[in-house]
C-alpha cells in the first residue's frame, strides 16, 4: 500500500505539538506529502448532529464494554464548548474507535482513497475495552484510518513510575499538597502542555501509519520508536533519548519507500 498524501489535523488548544515540525517529519520519514488542516470539525464544518454522536460514545462505567450513551442537550452543549479553541476538557473517557468511526464518516468518500491518511488530533481521552482484563483503558492513539492521536492520552495513558503512587498516597494520607509529590519526581513523566509533546508526538504519529501500512504498528524493542511503552519513563526514553527508529523498522521503512519511488 502506498500513501501519496498525509492530512493533518491540528488541535490548536495544545501548541506543543508543533505540528509544522511534525509534518516536516512526517515528509522526511514517509516520502509522502502532508498538508495541515484546522481542528477537525472546524475543516468539515460539522453540525450538531456530530455532537450528538460524539456525546454518545462517552464512557461511563470503565468495566463494562461499550454501551451507546443517550446524550441530554447538556452533553451535547458540553461537547459544544469543548470544540471550541479555548477550551479546557475535563477527563472524560470515549471509546476511540466508536469515535474513529465517527470521524471517518464525516469525511467525504473523495477523501477515502488508499492513497490518502488522516491523521487527527484531540484533546479527548480515547480508549478501548480490554477482555483480558475486562476494563477500559486510555489509549494514546487509535491506529487505523483516520487514526486519532488524543493529547490527553499521551500523558494519562501510560503509567507514571511506580514510586510517585506510592508517595501519592502516603501525601494524601497525610493530608499535604499533591503538588510536593509531582516535585519530587520532576522530569520523569508528561504534564499538560509540556514541551517535550513536540517530540513524543513523532512516535505516535509513526506508530499510526505503520499500522495503515503494514498492519503491525509497535516494536518489542524500547530502542525504536515504535515501542508501545506503558510507562512514562519507558515513552520518554523511547521517543527523546532513542528517538529513532530500529534497524529492522529502518529497513521496513526503506523498503517500502523503495518500492513505490
Amino acid at each position: 500500500m502506498k500513501i501519496s498524501k498525509i492530512f493533518l489535523y491540528n488541535e490548536p488548544s495544545i501548541n506543543e505539538l508543533k505540528i509544522n515540525e511534525l509534518a516536516e517529519f512526517i515528509e522526511k520519514q514517509i516520502g509522502a506529502s502532508v498538508e495541515i488542516r484546522q481542528k477537525f470539525f472546524q475543516h468539515f464544518n460539522l453540525e450538531k448532529e456530530i455532537l450528538y454522536q460524539i456525546a454518545s460514545c462517552r464512557v461511563f462505567n470503565p468495566y463494562v464494554p461499550f454501551e451507546k450513551h443517550n446524550p441530554t442537550i447538556e452533553d451535547i452543549t458540553f461537547e459544544e464548548r469543548s470544540e471550541m479553541p479555548s477550551a479546557t476538557n475535563n477527563i472524560i473517557l470515549y471509546d476511540g474507535f466508536e469515535l474513529q468511526n465517527i470521524f471517518k464518516h464525516a469525511i467525504p468518500d473523495s477523501e477515502l482513497s488508499s492513497d490518502k491518511f488522516h491523521l487527527i488530533f484531540t484533546t479527548k481521552l480515547t480508549c478501548s475495552y480490554d477482555y483480558e482484563d475486562y476494563r477500559y483503558h486510555g489509549r494514546a492513539v487509535i491506529c487505523s484510518n483516520p487514526s486519532i492521536i488524543s493529547t490527553t492520552g499521551m500523558i494519562e495513558a501510560p503509567a507514571k513510575p511506580r514510586d510517585y503512587y506510592v508517595q501519592l498516597y502516603e501525601k494524601m494520607s497525610q493530608g499535604l499538597n499533591l503538588e510536593a509529590a509531582k516535585r519530587e519526581f520532576d522530569g520523569r513523566f508528561l504534564e499538560y502542555h509540556d514541551n517535550r509533546l513536540r517530540f513524543i508526538v513523532r512516535g505516535y504519529a509513526l506508530q499510526a501509519i505503520f499500522y495503515y501500512l503494514t498492519s503491525v504498528p509497535f516494536c518489542e524493542s524500547k530502542k525504536c520508536m515504535l515501542y508501545n511503552a506503558h510507562w512514562q519513563e519507558d515513552l520518554l526514553y523511547t521517543q527523546m533519548k532513542v528517538g529513532k527508529l530500529c534497524e529492522h523498522h529502518q529497513e521496513v521503512l526503506s523498503n517500502l519507500q523503495n518500492q513505490y519511488a
